[in-house]
């Protein structure tokens, strides 16, 4: 690769409901707010790159009608909630290969067209044939991390509680209010032992960035984020037993990252991680180098994953809190990063941010821990 790759500004619209909005209704506040901050006019723009999983055909090149961007490549990626991450990581490819100066990002879904429910799965899976669907899956991990970790169900509400903590500051999240353990666990049960309120909420939502060259960034001289690793795994099949407190998909993805970025997990201050349900917040601490196996818990109990303790992870809430429009998730935890790392997060602002990243998986299929894996780490830069 020829070049560094900079992310100069993002935008996303409030997760939430909007039924009556179309894709391309609901992605162009986002792009509009990122091109304000990049300082980029649409015409600038060389490549657009567009994730997303239930928008049906060309969806990237009806968002970018309605903003003005013609004649230049529209590319839509389809990799279930590792989406928006993907199209991110063809982008930055593009940047660093040469092939363009200054790229578009968007991630955008709106799944109120479902009208509530789990996310409808590929019936042709085994799995989904024989009822799985996310809940249960996470309600088994959930289990598993209960009998091995020695964790009780408090602990997997005080997820819950953290994040509603971060969230109350975060003006893109669908659930700000403070909540305690008592009305985590008191919520309606879903999949035993994750009650409603330890499971993300469905919605709609899109986010953007901006992608530029080296050459661009020297040109703008703007706050930017640098983008130190980049990678995208799909998962490795194994019929029969499945560790389900080792998903190899993101300890593989992690790995590779760190190698990439030249950093360990211990260099970094901001963590966006794919919280879907509680559990997997305490499992993917595990996964991702936090801690050792099996300290999860104890990382969550001595505050070490939140404002004044070791890295703060998801400060915008999460999953959890935000909410999960599928396709925008990936692109939204970038958005996030970027405003911590350049010190526009507002209330919510991290303490001098250096290293960040963002780790989204995407997917059930039968026989895989996760469909795929998006892994980024970032780096501050200041002009």
């Amino acid at each position: 690769m020829s070049g560094n790759a900079h992310v100069i500004g993002a935008g996303m619209i409030a997760f939430g409901r909007y039924p009556e909005s179309s894709y391309s209704g609901l992605a162009v506040p986002a792009v509009l707010a990122a091109l304000k901050q990049a300082g980029i006019a649409p015409g600038e723009i060389n490549a657009m790159w567009a994730g997303h999983a239930f928008g049906g055909m060309l969806t990237g090149q009806r968002i970018a009608k309605e903003i003005g961007i013609n004649g230049v490549p529209v590319i839509n990626v389809d990799n279930a909630c590792s989406g928006g991450a993907t199209a991110l990581h063809e982008a930055q490819r593009a940047i660093r290969d040469g092939h363009c100066d200054i790229a578009l990002v968007v991630g955008v879904d709106k799944l109120t067209q479902f009208g509530g429910g789990t996310l409808p799965l590929v019936a042709e899976d085994w799995e989904v044939q024989q009822g799985m669907v996310m809940p249960a899956m996470y309600a088994m991990r959930a289990r598993r991390y209960l009998h091995d970790r020695g964790a009780t169900t408090s602990d997997l509400a005080e997820v819950t509680i953290k994040a509603r903590k971060h969230a109350a500051d975060n003006p893109y999240a669908q659930y700000r209010k403070p909540v305690t353990v008592e009305e985590v666990l008191a919520s309606r049960m879903i999949a035993d032992p994750l009650t409603m309120l330890q499971c993300c909420p469905t919605g709609d939502g899109a986010a953007a960035v901006v992608v530029v060259s080296d050459a661009v960034l020297r040109r703008m001289g703007v706050p930017a984020m640098t983008v130190r690793a980049s990678v995208v795994h799909s998962g490795t099949y194994a019929p029969g037993h499945r560790d389900m407190l080792r998903p190899e998909i993101t300890y593989d993805s992690a790995r590779d990252a760190y190698a990439e970025a030249g950093i360990g997990p211990q260099n970094l201050d901001v963590i966006e991680l794919h919280d879907a349900f509680s559990v997997a917040e305490l499992v993917y601490y595990e996964a991702l180098g936090l801690c050792e196996p099996g300290e999860g818990v104890q990382m969550l109990r001595a505050g070490e994953t939140t404002y004044g303790g070791a890295v703060v992870v998801n400060p915008s809430g999460g999953l959890l809190c935000k909410g999960h429009p599928v396709g925008a998730s990936g692109v939204a935890q970038v958005a996030e990063v970027f405003w911590q790392l350049t010190g526009s997060a507002g209330d919510r602002q991290v303490e001098n941010p250096v290293h960040a990243m963002t780790h989204v998986t995407g997917g059930g299929i039968s026989g895989l821990d996760h469909g795929a894996c998006a892994i980024h780490i970032f780096e501050r830069k200041m002009p």
